[in-house]
């Protein structure tokens, strides 16, 4: 299969950065919700246990490893429009993907029976999480091949997807505990019914956000239908063949271990352990304009310089430390834990500024084996793992709360319940310091495309184009 740059559109530019971005801030308003509030909003507001909210979510993601698949699949198979190939399926799907987000915060059934509320806990979960969003992220994840053939624009686009991200992170981050918590007898909790308005107006903004992303980016490389016949044992083979796409997994698993650890214990830690709310918000606040100010503008430079894998590594190694550390000191100020907090995101920043353009360098690598660009077969698999990693995720943090004896009775009065909030601080710190030493572990045994081999790709692959 070859590609072919449309000579009569418009040269990329400031639209598609901009256009792409928004995608991402579109995708991350339910996204980051879900990584951030899901399992609080489950265990505080409807009583269900967080080991059973932890264990749904991974069920679920066991699903994912048919419906990313599939959408991959169908991605590749689908005709290019006069819209190109994988815009489309962002404006068909973008509505679907806000209401099923709406319906899983429903505080209005808290007073259901115990079997209604995992019953519909899980069936909305899984209609959000494994068909539409699954719908449109796999074609919006897909698309940066198709807006440019550069390597240089391909890490501008993940620059940008990530300040997308960020810019939603942020959003969610700081204004969801300012609004959501309430104080109840002197305790902090999270109110169900501003819950239920929160994700409304976010599954607006995420429709708005995918509807503004479908209308500014521009798909200029014609990547034609893969009219092959499917070989399940062929596409398996391949896919754990691949080592540059088995290391990128790897990594993608073990960074949304330690960050959505992050995120996942930020509810806890906040407003049960420091009782503050308003300093959850201020420690998104700054986290996510320090990846703003700091990663967006100088990760793609330094990687550029030393390598997309070298700067990761190293990065992911900084913010453990930073953990680590956090864990020894044992911060009574909670402003101090804020610091530790932002400045151990930077690191991670600097790793999610960058990721995205590795995507592009395993399917070029695999390209370059195969002979078959297979863009959307290759970012599906990927997908599923980051769904993987949230899943295990909101599993491990389930689980671990269950077990230290956390329940909705500690966010009432957490005064009661000393040990737990000790152990809410140690999880805190242990599971990011973990997760992020992994990442770079896998980074450097596993994933191969250093700065030398990805160029190296790059060179080979044009010239086999120019020949074709």
């Amino acid at each position: 299969m070859t590609e072919n740059t449309k000579p009569s559109v418009r040269p990329f530019g400031m639209a598609d950065k901009i256009g792409y971005a928004l995608g991402d801030f579109g995708n991350d308003f339910s996204f980051m919700l879900s990584s951030m509030f899901m399992m609080k909003f489950y265990t505080d507001v409807m009583g269900v246990a967080p080991a059973i909210v932890g264990a749904l979510m991974m069920a679920a993601r066991f699903l994912d490893a048919v419906t990313d698949v599939t959408m991959g699949q169908i991605v590749d198979r689908s005709k290019p429009t006069k819209d190109g190939k994988f815009k489309p399926w962002i404006r068909r799907m973008c509505g679907p993907l806000g209401i099923s987000a709406i319906l899983i915060y429903q505080a209005s059934f808290a007073n259901m029976s115990m079997t209604f509320k995992v019953i519909w806990m899980f069936a909305t979960y899984l209609l959000w999480g494994s068909i539409f969003y699954t719908s449109v992220n796999i074609p919006y994840g897909s698309m940066a091949s198709a807006i440019s053939g550069d390597p240089d624009h391909r890490a501008q686009l993940s620059t940008f997807r990530n300040i997308g991200a960020t810019m939603a992170n942020l959003i969610i981050g700081t204004c969801t505990p300012l609004a959501a918590y309430v104080t109840v007898d002197g305790a902090t909790v999270l109110s169900g019914s501003r819950m239920t308005i929160i994700a409304g107006i976010f599954a607006a903004c995420g429709i708005l956000c995918h509807l503004l992303c479908f209308h500014l980016v521009t798909e200029r490389v014609s990547i034609p239908q893969n009219t092959s016949k499917l070989n399940l044992g062929k596409m398996a083979k391949s896919i754990v063949t691949n080592r540059s796409l088995l290391g990128i997994i790897s990594a993608a698993v073990m960074l949304l271990l330690g960050m959505l650890g992050m995120s996942g214990m930020a509810p806890f830690v906040f407003p049960v352990y420091y009782n503050s709310g308003s300093a959850q918000s201020l420690s998104s606040l700054i986290s996510n304009c320090a990846v703003l100010l700091i990663c967006a503008p100088l990760a793609a430079r330094i990687s550029a310089k030393v390598g997309k894998k070298e700067l990761s590594v190293v990065s992911c190694l900084f913010s453990a430390a930073v953990w680590l550390v956090c864990l020894f000191v044992q911060p009574r100020n909670v402003y101090v834990f804020v610091a530790y907090y932002a400045v151990s995101y930077i690191g991670i920043g600097m790793f999610n500024t960058v990721i995205w353009a590795m995507i592009t360098d395993v399917i070029d690598d695999a390209e370059l084996k195969n002979g078959v660009r297979e863009d959307g077969t290759i970012y599906s698999v990927y997908s599923f793992a980051r769904k993987l990693g949230q899943a295990l995720s909101s599993g491990m943090i389930g689980a671990l709360l269950t077990a230290i004896g956390y329940t909705d009775a500690v966010a009432s009065n957490p005064g009661a319940y000393p040990a737990v909030l000790k152990s809410i601080f140690q999880l805190s710190c242990i599971i990011p310091a973990i997760g992020l030493i992994l990442v770079a572990l896998a980074l450097m045994f596993i994933y191969p495309l250093s700065k030398k081999r990805v160029e190296e790709n790059v060179a080979a692959l044009e010239k086999r184009r120019d020949q074709s």
